[in-house]
């Protein structure tokens, strides 16, 4: 995400954003199998730190996966129609990093706002998968959340087996683990919104505590269409892989004038007379961003029509080298 300049001096401040991560890997380390990483990130005194690929958008007003925030102790994200009122005394401290290469979201990450006292009483961590770009072998919340419960680390061990509940008025899929070592216990809670498994994991030592947040989410307001595009109008279908030949009628592709290697997942809404009206290129350089957004202006979808009538749908596209799968043979990507 970053490349490095040397021989400048100065202390270069770093991104808060790359805190917000390594708390993310120390919080999903369990669950992933991943080694967590050292928690101090200051950068080498006498290099510079230069932005890489990152989200973009092709317009302001439309909504998008990450861009969620909390004010005044609630957190409302207009993309997934969430708002979540914070626990009495918890906070955001930091804001989560930009989407992954894979459409991987880190919503919002909550804590005690007195956070210097040891032990941290517990966390709330609220993520999204893109089931557009996912590298695991899940295309649903279900098939996520049975993932994770089946490649727990040895170490670890599942608390609360796999069920099916209802908070606030939505399904959810729901398990607990919990490290017999540390005495810690994750609650993992999972819906699925316009393609998206978005998770709520909630870790602490207090199984009281973590049963008590579970009753707060019940005041969570989580529609399962969420607002309104830019403009009016209902929220535009989901489909994945919607751009084939079969439902193209003129096709440009991208000109990069650098050739890279990373894979560009990038999100469209197509409107209903087969226009691309909103890019969201979760993870790409500026110039190709700029590529891609020059090139999908040109494209032309025939309408897709819902009871005999066009709507808006909204699909992926995955132009670079698409990464890695995990557990089954990686999908077929458009290519730089």
């Amino acid at each position: 995400m970053y490349s490095r300049l040397t021989g400048l001096s100065g202390v270069i401040v770093r991104s808060l954003s790359l805190l917000s991560l390594s708390l993310l890997s120390l919080s999903l380390s369990p669950a992933w199998g991943q080694t967590p990483e050292p928690q101090s990130l200051r950068p080498p005194e006498a290099e510079i730190l230069v932005r890489g690929a990152w989200s973009s958008a092709s317009d302001s007003t439309t909504p998008l996966p990450e861009g969620g925030s909390v004010t005044n102790s609630v957190f409302h994200n207009q993309y997934f129609g969430m708002t979540y009122t914070l626990p009495l005394g918890w906070t955001e401290e930091y804001d989560g990093p930009p989407p992954s290469d894979s459409g991987r979201y880190v919503l919002a990450e909550i804590t005690p706002a007195d956070t210097h006292k040891e032990p941290i009483p517990g966390s709330i961590l609220i993520t999204a998968e893109d089931m557009f770009f996912s590298p695991l072998p899940a295309s649903n919340a279900l098939e996520l959340t049975s993932y994770m419960k089946d490649h727990l680390q040895a170490d670890y061990k599942v608390d609360l087996p796999p069920s099916e509940v209802k908070i606030s008025g939505h399904t959810f899929h729901f398990f607990g683990y919990m490290s017999p070592v540390a005495q810690l216990h994750w609650y993992v809670a999972a819906t699925e919104i316009r393609c998206h498994a978005v998770e709520i994991v909630l870790a602490s030592r207090d199984t009281k505590l973590l049963q008590g947040l579970i009753l707060d989410m019940n005041q969570m307001e989580l529609r399962a269409e969420a607002s309104p595009v830019a403009g009016g109008g209902a929220v535009p279908v989901c489909i994945k892989d919607y751009a084939r030949d079969e439902n193209l009628i003129a096709r440009v592709d991208p000109v990069f004038p650098e050739h890279r290697f990373n894979p560009v997942p990038v999100r469209i809404i197509i409107d209903k007379n087969g226009r691309v009206a909103h890019i969201h290129c979760l993870s790409a350089f500026p110039d190709q961003s700029k590529a891609i957004t020059d090139a999908l202006g040109q494209w032309r979808f025939r309408p897709y029509l819902q009871a005999g009538k066009p709507v808006e749908v909204e699909t992926g596209i995955m132009f670079g080298r698409a990464p890695r799968a995990i557990g089954h043979p990686a999908g077929n990507a458009a290519t730089e």
